[in-house]
């Protein structure tokens, strides 16, 4: 099997404010330049890296937005966030679990930090995603996934190396809870240090590694540190991550659409024709009711 190496490593992008409670770096696309193509099918990445906000009675967040044509995905790393949308769906995502929300044909959501971190205040850490859809499945009915981390499958590895959490996809035979609609791998490597672990993609899917917590080498020579971004080339299958000291790393790997990309703010879609339909949709009211 060919080694897939590391294109190049990325450093956090200058942070930015969304709304109020989400202080983020965007990797994609900012970061890597290259417009949404390169990436292909994970088309946004803000990682709130780890930050302190203290504590207030009225909690931070993003008031009510829309979105179409794609997915988000909020992995909770620090601290918890809230949840409400048009389709009536509604929870807190707390520290470990995921919230995987299906936009497609149209929803209103918004996202604050929860009521208890808000009155604490904290460490909070987090990383959104937003997941493109095909085509056939942009109109789709939204849909809502709410994955506590007790739900996550975790494998162990051997010699006490750590274990890999599988949120989609699979690791060495064993699937993620996730529904997707393309083939998309979402697993959070947890490992001790020293620890080593193996993984092998496809060599079309687009592939990156973020490091949450620690500091990693990668095929026993690049060595990418904490909140850094690995971004690997197409160039084969299977790579190592060896943890210089304790270390979280998400990593991502997807089957490219392969589609034209027609993207304006909180919609995602094929042409022009469909981004202005997309807001027409919304300014008539559309994508349903949310306070």
């Amino acid at each position: 099997m060919k080694t897939r190496h590391i294109e190049r490593v990325l450093t956090p992008p200058r942070p930015h404010m969304v709304g109020d409670g989400f202080r983020v770096h965007q990797y994609i696309p900012s970061g890597i330049q290259e417009g949404f193509e390169r990436m292909d099918p994970f088309i946004m990445m803000d990682y709130n890296s780890k930050f302190y906000f203290p504590p207030t009675d009225q909690p931070r967040g993003v008031g009510v937005h829309p979105h179409r044509g794609f997915e988000t995905v909020t992995i909770a790393y620090k601290g918890s966030v809230a949840h409400h949308d048009s389709s009536g769906n509604s929870g807190v995502i707390a520290e470990g679990d995921v919230q995987w929300m299906t936009a497609a044909s149209g929803i209103l959501h918004k996202e604050y930090h929860e009521e208890n971190f808000s009155k604490a205040g904290g460490d909070f850490q987090m990383v959104q995603l937003w997941v493109n859809l095909p085509a056939k499945d942009k109109m789709s009915a939204p849909k809502y996934q709410g994955i506590t981390n007790a739900e996550i499958k975790k494998v162990e590895l051997p010699d006490n190396a750590g274990i890999v959490e599988v949120i989609a996809g699979e690791f060495n035979g064993e699937k993620g809870p996730a529904f997707t609609f393309t083939p998309v791998h979402m697993l959070n490597a947890k490992l001790n240090k020293g620890g080593k672990a193996t993984f092998s993609f496809p060599e079309n899917y687009n592939t990156v590694i973020l490091v949450i917590e620690g500091n990693i080498k990668v095929n026993n020579s690049e060595e990418i540190n904490t909140d850094a971004l690995g971004l690997f080339a197409n160039d084969g299958e299977e790579f190592t991550v060896e943890a210089k000291d304790d270390a979280i790393v998400l990593v991502l790997s997807g089957e490219p659409i392969n589609e034209p990309i027609a993207a304006q703010g909180p919609f995602v879609m094929n042409t022009r024709a469909e981004l202005v339909r997309a807001m027409s949709d919304f300014n008539m009211g559309k994508f349903g009711y949310l306070e």
